[in-house]
């Protein structure tokens, strides 16, 4: 199957800081480009942190200005996350507001890879990198909500050609399959139970699927026995030749 990269998505154009960057040029390029955040990069283009709207808000939570003395903190006692607050509620460059390490995403990733990546780490964007782990990009939760505008007669067709006739080579018609807004539903009788999680497990990777409705039923159940046996049983009259 051919998976949407995060190449095709992402945003070439990305607006970055560097460590040293002020903290009011930094909240002057989010404000300016109408951004929620950007990366900050070293002399190589090495992704070093990020930076977002909340980093900015801790900073300015604090009554103190950016001319006064700051604030003496005492760490002992404080827990990891208490000591990087404490350090951001004085940043005065992007280096002591990002966050880090970074959570980055590589160019050749696919789509879903990308939003498991987001939805695990609890972020809204993902800096993209090329094979030298350099900034190529930028992608968004918005970005990658397109693989969802997909057609669904486009994703009934990969369905049916890639994961039924190619990977199960089942005869067409073998199973039923419908899809309605992204919802895939299979329904039919196959020779196998390892052939029925195979169509499942394949069709719900398909870009632009957003659940899939298992239907499927089975007539001999191969799931104790192993790998290297289960071609030896229950032989299908409904497979296509082997090429």
């Amino acid at each position: 199957m051919k998976h949407n990269k995060v190449g095709s998505v992402m945003t070439s154009d990305v607006i970055c800081a560097e460590y040293g960057t002020p903290f009011k040029e930094v909240a002057r390029l989010l404000a300016d480009r109408r951004i929620s955040g950007l990366p900050v990069v070293d002399d190589d283009d090495k992704v070093i942190g990020v930076i977002s709207e909340t980093d900015l808000l801790v900073r300015q939570s604090e009554p103190h200005g950016p001319d006064e003395p700051k604030p003496r903190f005492r760490f002992t006692g404080l827990t990891p996350r208490a000591r990087r607050q404490a350090v951001k509620s004085s940043a005065l460059s992007a280096g002591q507001l990002m966050t880090e390490p970074p959570v980055t995403v590589h160019a050749d990733e696919t789509i879903a890879e990308a939003a498991r990546t987001m939805a695990q780490r609890r972020v809204e964007r993902l800096p993209v990198l090329d094979e030298e782990d350099r900034l190529v990009g930028i992608v968004t939760r918005r970005d990658l909500l397109q693989v969802f505008l997909r057609p669904d007669a486009e994703i009934r067709a990969e369905v049916t050609e890639e994961v039924l006739v190619r990977t199960l080579r089942l005869m067409p018609g073998t199973v039923d399959v419908s899809v309605v807004e992204g919802v895939v539903t299979l329904a039919g009788r196959l020779e196998r139970k390892s052939e029925t999680e195979i169509a499942v497990s394949m069709t719900r990777q398909i870009d632009g699927v957003v659940v899939v409705v298992d239907r499927l039923t089975h007539r001999f159940d191969d799931s104790r026995l192993p790998p290297d046996e289960r071609s030896l049983h229950g032989v299908a009259g409904n497979r296509l030749p082997n090429r």
